[in-house]
């Protein structure tokens, strides 16, 4: 029987370039595909998960997905939670290329932070819409949990939730907590969840950072992870369900990616690469990005309102003083430059700043949670005027008030990371149990 155009389509779409990748079974446990549901967690090994291609592009869960045609979605209602990162190796939407093709009823999408079409800055979302191009429902899932995110799931009629959305490595990306949170709101609601695995782009060899104390979870940190986890989407989810949700976990699948190493950056993978937030504008961006957000904490610039946002922060009256004291430091994999800029919004818009850029010369060598734990250290040390936010959002973002209260006291970095060791070193055991790719 031929396919019809709906089929042809919705094929090449998902297809792109791996038109010669093979077929993984939908349930099986040698390809792309582990399973995980209420009972337990059955998951690839990671040298069938890290198993290269031919060409050695990185081939997506959603490209596996599409290669065993949709088998895991068979005769499911489905939505999907994405954004515009959730594309294929021709860089066509996910939700355009499963709308057209008639093995897969897509019914709803659902935005999280920034939106389903990423026009949101931070701390925003689109709001419920209809998608213009296909003409979906698509909810706004940002600052939604719990029972609420179930009605939500219940109200769009779907059987199985979607998601497919790229992350950054870091604790505070909310995305994380998207999935999270979807995870929980769909074994609330009966639901079953499919994680389609991405790339970590700064690799996943180590996890590193303060762990999360509990009274300080928010959006930016449910659960007790490391500041830079150093694992997938996937093994995220796998995580959650394993250790967070096991009160009640979610009847969960998770569709592995292959060809990706853990020590692979996003260079590497042979993907496209898409913005995943307004801010986060290049594969360099999130290689800083687990180390200087922290300065969302503070009175300094973290270099929003600028074309490099994340690699320079800096604020009015800030001299040369500050990145000579922060090279003094010897900091493994990066130099840090004095700089000036003006950002255009967010803090200090339209004013001059001076402050440093980071530039990474080993990536393999450089820690971002250190290399920001010292800039905090000597920017404080060097600059008068420094500050934290009146709320304390420094608390949030590292995840309790040991950081702050360290740098206070005058402790460098050495001492302030061996603080928060033994927290790594438990969340780095337990991590290990959840790891798909060699």
């Amino acid at each position: 029987m031929s396919l019809s155009r709906r089929g042809v389509l919705g094929l090449a779409g998902a297809m792109g370039t791996a038109g010669a990748m093979g077929t993984a079974g939908a349930m099986g446990t040698a390809g792309a595909v582990g399973t995980l549901g209420a009972a337990g967690a059955v998951a690839p090994t990671a040298p069938a998960a890290s198993r290269a291609s031919a060409d050695g592009r990185v081939r997506t869960g959603f490209e596996r997905m599409a290669a065993d045609g949709y088998g895991v979605l068979a005769g499911q209602r489905v939505g999907v939670v994405t954004n515009p990162t959730g594309i294929t190796a021709d860089a066509r939407h996910l939700v355009d290329v499963l709308h057209v093709d008639e093995r897969v009823d897509l019914v709803a999408v659902f935005g999280p932070e920034h939106g389903f079409r990423g026009t949101a800055q931070a701390g925003g979302s689109e709001g419920a819409s209809r998608d213009p191009a296909t003409g979906l429902p698509v909810y706004d899932t940002y600052d939604t949990s719990g029972q609420r995110l179930a009605d939500v799931f219940t109200a769009a009629g779907i059987d199985t939730v979607v998601f497919d959305i790229q992350d950054v490595g870091a604790r505070f990306y909310t995305y994380i907590w998207t999935l999270y949170d979807c995870m929980r709101a769909a074994a609330l609601a009966g639901k079953a969840v499919v994680v389609l695995d991405r790339p970590n782009p700064v690799g996943g060899r180590r996890a590193s950072g303060p762990v999360l104390q509990r009274p300080y979870a928010s959006f930016v940190g449910r659960e007790p992870i490391a500041l830079a986890h150093g694992m997938t989407a996937a093994e995220l989810a796998l995580l959650f369900n394993g250790e967070f949700l096991a009160d009640r976990p979610v009847a969960l699948r998770t569709v592995a990616m292959s060809g990706w190493r853990r020590d692979a950056f996003f260079g590497a993978t042979g993907l496209p690469w898409v913005p995943p937030s307004p801010n986060m504008p290049t594969p360099d961006t999130a290689l800083a990005y687990a180390g200087t957000c922290l300065f969302e904490g503070t009175n300094l610039s973290e270099g929003r309102g600028t074309t490099t946002p994340f690699e320079v922060v800096g604020a009015e009256g800030v001299d040369r003083r500050w990145a000579e004291a922060a090279n003094a430091l010897g900091l493994p994999g990066v130099w840090f430059r004095e700089a000036y800029f003006t950002p255009t919004f967010s803090k200090h818009a339209g004013r001059l700043c001076g402050g440093v850029r980071l530039i990474v010369h080993d990536r393999e060598a450089f820690d971002p949670v250190r290399a920001g734990i010292g800039l905090l250290v000597t920017a404080r040390r060097t600059w008068s005027g420094f500050g934290w936010r009146a709320d304390h959002w420094i608390d949030r973002l590292t995840g309790s008030d040991r950081v702050r209260a360290m740098v206070d006291a005058g402790a460098g970095v050495e001492e302030i990371a061996g603080d928060w060791a033994a927290g790594l070193t438990r969340f780095a055991e337990t991590r290990g149990g959840y790891l798909l790719y060699g």
